[in-house]
């Protein structure tokens, strides 16, 4: 993956949430919501709770990508993931709508599989 993927600055909102959260999450969430932001150049970031969304819009309606950072990994919600090709197996969970995939270290964004799923949902979305 390009390093200048990851370079992009984030919020100052994204900034405050994710100065709750361990180092080495915090990174790796930053370099998510890069990744989701490069993907999805127009999308429109909020920031509710413990997660930054990236969506059409505020609001859970037009909502595409989620990034939360837990203890141990960061969470990438992908809205409507259940309908998705999922070759690689990256998604995980049982919802009849929603998938995520568990990111636990900086080669995880690498994947392109990875990049290919994100595309396909921004696709879907727009």
């Amino acid at each position: 993956m390009d390093d200048d993927v990851f370079a992009r600055p984030v919020s100052a909102n994204i900034e405050r949430l994710l100065a709750t959260a361990a180092p080495e999450m915090a990174a790796l969430a930053r370099r998510a919501c890069a990744l989701a932001h490069s993907v999805f150049p127009d999308a429109v970031v909020t920031v509710d709770g413990g997660d930054v969304g990236f969506g059409t819009g505020t609001g859970y309606k037009g909502l595409v990508f989620v990034v939360t950072p837990q203890r141990s990994h960061v969470t990438l919600g992908i809205a409507g993931g259940a309908s998705l090709p999922d070759p690689a197996g990256l998604m995980q969970g049982t919802g009849k709508v929603h998938r995520h995939v568990k990111l636990r270290e900086p080669e995880d964004l690498d994947r392109p599989e990875l990049r290919d799923l994100m595309e396909a949902a921004v696709r879907r979305t727009v």
